[in-house]
């Protein structure tokens, strides 16, 4: 497959508001050129009319009818994207022919791995159909239900591109990959032991709803609040013996599934302490599970930009830890670049998801294609 143009669109778990909107010159294998990117936000409407969405999918957890408010959840976050894509095009400077697909990966609102006793599910909101038609694009949607069908946990999906990124500066496996955006993940490769990925545990998500629930701002800006805090180790060791930090990859997270009240009864800032630090001793026993544990990490979504998560990582995972804008990549695209890469991969029937990233028999392709009707 030629390289070409391709757009991806993200709106992650942390819930900021934003959709993320990425170009890369790709041909699915490796990356030519990051091309324009931009930060849309979406209206107030929209953005109530998500979080009132995520809080109806919990109640429901996939047992019943999905609740009314998905479809118009749905139909407004796919228009609201839609249109952010129509400027950026704009902006850009670039013609709409030039451009292959775009990867949309929707808002999840419910995500459930598969265990001993249930099948993986999971939901995102978007339609990709709609999306095509209204762009008069090719769009890529739905990367994960596929890998859900076939055993997999449907989760990250990210690994493949970091593994292109890596490729791109010529890492070895001494250089991995963490994404901090609601949740951590973690990409890892080597040729001897392959593609090697899984969440980590929570990041910004419950730190966030921590700052939001003292009415102290959307989020801990800079890791300000909690480099005032004392962290509660004890407390800490507590939530530590979660049997996730424990389980073996592959392994995959929903939002949800820890929350801020984790540190319930605490100070603001000391509650933003622990919760920053369980970031960190998280990650920490992640790189213990790796084959080979590496000696740097590269830090990427939102989490880079907080200096305190920064510190407690290094420190507490006893590693060299650099932002991804240390490689002139661009941190806060690299999601959405992500399912720009995907798409390519879909249209090249390439795979997605591998046995050690999600769980699958065997390299599994992924994703929706909806032509323009």
């Amino acid at each position: 497959m030629k390289m070409s143009w391709y757009i991806g669109l993200m709106t992650g778990t942390v819930l900021d508001g934003n959709i993320d909107v990425a170009f890369l010159r790709t041909d699915g294998k490796t990356i030519e050129k990051f091309g324009y990117y931009d930060l849309v936000p979406y209206s107030e409407g929209v953005k109530s009319l998500i979080i009132s969405a995520l809080n109806e999918a919990k109640r429901w957890n996939f047992i019943g009818k999905e609740p009314e408010i998905f479809s118009k959840a749905e139909a407004a976050l796919t228009k609201s994207q839609a249109e952010a894509v129509k400027k950026c095009i704009k902006l850009a400077g670039i013609n709409k022919k030039e451009i292959s697909a775009i990867g949309f990966h929707g808002q999840t609102v419910l995500h459930r791995p598969a265990n001993r006793v249930l099948k993986g599910a999971t939901r995102q909101l978007g339609d990709g159909q709609a999306m095509a038609n209204a762009l008069d694009i090719p769009v890529v949607y739905d990367f994960r239900t596929h890998d859900i069908e076939e055993g997999g946990q449907g989760a990250p999906l990210c690994p493949i591109y970091h593994a292109a990124l890596l490729n791109k500066i010529g890492a070895t496996s001494t250089t991995a990959i963490l994404n901090l955006g609601g949740l951590g993940n973690l990409s890892f490769y080597s040729e001897n032991y392959g593609l090697i990925a899984f969440d980590t545990g929570p990041a910004n998500a419950p730190l966030n709803d921590w700052i939001k629930f003292f009415n102290a701002g959307d989020m801990d800006v800079n890791g300000t609040i909690a480099a005032t805090g004392i962290v509660d180790e004890d407390k800490l060791e507590k939530i530590l013996e979660d049997p996730y930090f424990t389980l073996k990859y592959p392994k995959s997270l929903d939002r949800f599934d820890f929350s801020y009240k984790l540190v319930g009864g605490m100070s603001l800032e000391d509650g933003a302490a622990t919760l920053t630090a369980l970031v960190a001793a998280a990650v920490s026993k992640s790189l213990d599970m790796l084959p080979i544990r590496p000696t740097q990490l590269i830090v990427s979504g939102g989490g880079r930009k907080n200096t305190t998560m920064m510190r407690e990582i290094a420190t507490r995972g006893n590693i060299e830890v650099k932002t991804a804008d240390n490689y002139d990549w661009r941190g806060d695209a690299i999601e959405a670049e992500c399912f720009a890469f995907l798409a390519a991969r879909s249209l090249a029937n390439l795979p997605i998801s591998y046995p050690k990233t999600t769980g699958v028999l065997k390299p599994l392709t992924g994703g929706v294609i909806a032509y323009p009707e």
